[in-house]
């Protein structure tokens, strides 16, 4: 287990305080309780959103540059044959790391990214700014995506479009037209936020089953949760759609017990927007518990 206590890229703080609440929620304990052997490697350095007026479009894009090389370099020493690594972020840019670790060690990286949103856009596509938001457009080496970024962990570009795979987007409603456009130009899989919602684990075999074979890492952006049911995503606009923390857990457990699954990363938590809440973190230890533990 690592923490990535950054929300550099993220659209204000807060998430860099998910690896610590985590923690605190009883991860640790909850996992070597079901039986699982854990290390807790520690957090790497914390890294705080601020407003940058000099770059609107990428902000924040040094800090976001260290972390994907200091997540991609710590990474890579602790993945190992029969383990999985669990990283605990901040921001959906770790995607970019896990990726890049797996790079390091000599593998062609493999992500199903599990996500309401598709992460596409680039400095010249939305006016956000928020890297998190561009994270997979990074890893594709998209046009209009920043080459600092881009070329941070040396592979470039870092996915083949064939080695990506969406669980659980909504691409009616929470994607840009650009978005859109990229996954037709690139033939990019996307199984969505109604199939996941009405079949976790059939959804989670069509994902893991469009990537092509070998290991593969999970990322999950705990955005694409029901707000209502997990009030605990930086995003609060995914009110009364997508999944609950129950479903989601048991496409995780689909996809973990793979056994080409070298392990996941974890997004967008916002610890404050879980007081809201109380039960939230606690069900969403279990279900990862449940996935993890039992693989």
């Amino acid at each position: 287990m690592l923490g990535v206590p950054s929300s550099a890229g993220a659209y204000c703080v807060g998430v860099e305080r998910a690896p610590a609440a985590l923690r605190e929620a009883g991860l640790v304990d909850a996992l070597r309780a079901a039986g699982a052997e854990v290390v807790d490697a520690g957090d790497l350095t914390t890294r705080r959103w601020l407003p940058d007026r000099e770059s609107p479009f990428a902000q924040n894009l040094d800090a976001e540059v260290a972390a994907a090389v200091e997540l991609s370099t710590a990474a890579a020493g602790l993945l190992a044959e029969g383990e999985r690594l669990l990283v605990l972020g901040g921001s959906c840019t770790v995607a970019l790391g896990m990726c890049a670790a797996m790079a390091s060690c000599g593998q062609r990286p493999r992500v199903v990214y599990m996500d309401r949103h598709l992460d596409l856009n680039t400095p010249h596509s939305t006016t956000e700014g928020s890297l998190s938001w561009m994270g997979m457009a990074h890893a594709l080496a998209l046009d209009g995506a920043a080459p600092e970024l881009v070329g941070a962990t040396g592979r470039v570009p870092l996915l083949d479009p064939s080695d990506l795979v969406y669980l659980g987007a909504d691409a009616t409603r929470e994607t840009t037209g650009w978005e859109r456009q990229q996954v037709a130009d690139h033939g990019l899989a996307v199984v969505d936020q109604a199939a996941l919602c009405a079949d976790p684990r059939g959804a989670a075999r069509r994902a893991r089953g469009a990537l092509t074979s070998g290991p593969f890492v999970v990322h999950l952006d705990v955005d694409v949760l029901d707000f209502l049911d997990a009030p605990i995503a930086e995003n609060v606009n995914g009110r009364n759609s997508g999944p609950t923390i129950a479903l989601a857990g048991q496409a995780l457990a689909e996809l973990l017990r793979e056994p080409d699954c070298w392990g996941m990363s974890i997004g967008q938590l916002d610890p404050a927007h879980a007081t809201a809440d109380p039960s939230a973190l606690p069900r969403l230890v279990s279900a990862l518990v449940a996935a993890l533990a039992t693989t």
